[in-house]
């Protein structure tokens, strides 16, 4: 996409937009994935860094399906000028409070609330249980901070203590929490692998696996939750996103592609009962 533009700031411009638009629709409990090329991720980090929390810049490398080369092998390497790009970044970014661009929506969210129940840090922490034998401010500290988030069960002791304290309107845990679900078993490093799409009749130019899509959207989504992708292509994100149990918005500016997402959706959905 960024080659459509005779500038660099042309591109950083129109994406501007976006995520202006983005800022405005994302729940504080959801998240934000933007593929780039390597040559644009550090330019789209600054300018998203005025809208969002970037967590994490994720490099996708695209092994090809076995006994299928692909260009890489079939490259004349002694033309080259610069590394052989086998890899795509993957911006990944998070909602914030505004004034609090470095911290999540919870953290500023929990801080103000504690204030406006009258509670020190300790006190809170003592009243849910949440007290550390080291760290006097136990996980309450840590939440405010940023640096973790509660579970299910100790954000309803919060609720509840601060509800209690006369803290109104407190949001459900799905509607404040972002959920972020990895384990030892799948990739939850900042590199992932995962097979290109291989070329085929009737490919989308920037194709991306099912696998890789239904693995963003089951770290960063509750069952049920919504998907937005704004250039769909072809209905990869809302084929995973079916597949997943969730629901999916799809955009895209050509009929045929149109109508070669709808059709894949279909069959998705299909396959799902």
């Amino acid at each position: 996409m960024d080659t459509s533009f005779a500038k660099d700031a042309d591109y950083i411009g129109w994406m501007r937009q976006y995520a202006a638009e983005w800022k405005r629709v994302l729940r504080y409990s959801g998240s934000i994935f933007c593929f780039c090329s390597t040559s644009m991720s550090a330019q789209l980090q600054v300018m998203f860094s005025d809208y969002f929390h970037v967590l994490s810049e994720i490099t996708w490398t695209k092994p090809n399906e076995s006994g299928y080369d692909g260009w890489k092998q079939k490259m004349h390497k002694a033309s080259m000028r610069q590394w052989y790009p086998y890899s795509e970044k993957i911006l990944f970014m998070e909602n914030t409070a505004e004034g609090s661009l470095h911290s999540s929506y919870f953290a500023a969210s929990l801080a103000a609330w504690r204030r406006e129940a009258g509670m020190s840090i300790r006190q809170l922490a003592s009243i849910t249980g949440e007290y550390g034998n080291v760290n006097h401010g136990g996980a309450i500290a840590n939440w405010e901070a940023g640096r973790s988030i509660p579970g299910r069960e100790q954000y309803g002791r919060l609720k509840a203590a601060l509800e209690g304290a006369g803290v109104a309107d407190m949001p459900e845990y799905e509607d404040i929490i972002r959920p972020f679900n990895v384990s030892k078993d799948v990739e939850f490093t900042d590199v992932w692998t995962f097979e290109n799409v291989r070329p085929h009749k009737g490919k989308h130019p920037a194709e991306k696996p099912v696998p890789l899509l239904e693995h963003a959207i089951q770290a960063t989504t509750y069952p049920g939750d919504i998907v937005l992708d704004c250039f769909a292509g072809s209905g990869s994100a809302g084929v995973a996103a079916a597949s997943l149990g969730r629901k999916c918005v799809m955009m895209e500016l050509d009929p045929d592609w149109c109508a070669y997402a709808r059709d894949a959706l279909a069959v998705a959905k299909d396959m799902q009962g």
